[in-house]
């Protein structure tokens, strides 16, 4: 039985720099959380508040998603998201998709008008085309990281995936995901975050967005693994997302993840050196932090 408290929390990524000033992605971070707060307060639900969250993020050109993407090794930017509506379960996702300010209503239209989950490369873009999605008229102006990959940038450039997750006032959940990658990635990479079970899930038990080093969490299943730690193994959100981020530490990975479940815990382990991530508690409580 579902309560009117809410919940929510969003990351910008994780591998914060040590010694970089996030201040100016911290105050973002909370502005979104007070402003997803207040739609919740007015009865909005957990999908549209986690879609509206994460077109923020990425619009705000601050972390490698949306206006902020990365190129890969040629220059080229190829951006991925995905969403699930864990009331329903349905989900939708585009993968290397070029060409498009907001990946995650792209995704958001593959659920709602098409049959299927996921679509990729020049199919998600001529889609996308004829559902009227914003296009990006000219790439070396709009994106904040313009220009072609340059090969100095260190291997170990921390990551900017941005996701959101919410439990909305009648208990539903609702999770979205949304990134470029990393600089100088393969042409045709593709991660976990637009990989339903991978970086993101939402169910009845749980909504989860993951961020990091996408290998380890496609190789972990790490957003259903947390799901599915609750349902079949009664674990506690606390424990399930320490376990599943411990998975992907133990390969040699990093990252981590936000979560929140059904009674409106929040929770946002990581195993790296840090995480852009905010949250709103049950008792009205708002975080913000980097590390």
């Amino acid at each position: 039985m579902s309560n009117k408290r809410f919940s929510l929390a969003l990351h910008g990524g994780a591998g914060s720099a040590p010694g970089h000033d996030y201040g100016v992605e911290v105050a973002h971070m909370r502005g979104l959380v007070e402003a997803a707060r207040d739609r919740l307060a007015a009865g909005a639900n957990a999908l549209d508040v986690a879609v509206e969250t994460v077109v923020a993020l990425e619009a705000s050109g601050l972390y490698i998603a949306g206006r902020g993407a990365s190129p890969n090794a040629s220059g080229i930017y190829e951006l991925d998201a995905c969403l699930m509506d864990g009331a329903s379960g349905r989900a939708g996702s585009v993968a290397a998709l070029q060409g498009f300010e907001s990946p995650i209503l792209a995704a958001r239209a593959v659920m709602e008008r098409t049959p299927h989950v996921m679509l990729a490369g020049e199919g998600a873009a001529a889609f996308a085309r004829t559902q009227g999605l914003k296009t990006i008229a000219d790439p070396a102006t709009w994106f904040t990281h313009a220009g072609a990959f340059e090969a100095n940038h260190p291997p170990d450039l921390p990551t900017g995936t941005v996701g959101c997750v919410v439990r909305d006032g009648e208990g539903r959940l609702a999770a979205a995901t949304s990134t470029a990658g990393v600089f100088g990635k393969l042409p045709g990479r593709v991660g976990d975050s637009p990989i339903i079970g991978a970086g993101a899930w939402a169910d009845g038990q749980a909504a989860v967005s993951c961020t990091g080093q996408g290998e380890y969490f496609i190789r972990t299943a790490v957003a259903v693994q947390v799901a599915h730690r609750m349902r079949f193994g009664g674990e506690s959100l606390a424990s399930a997302t320490a376990a599943a981020i411990q998975g992907v530490a133990g390969l040699g990975g990093d990252g981590g993840l936000i979560a929140v479940d059904r009674e409106g815990h929040v929770a946002m382990p990581f195993a790296s050196d840090g995480l852009k991530r905010a949250a709103l508690f049950p008792d009205g409580t708002i975080m913000a932090e980097a590390f």
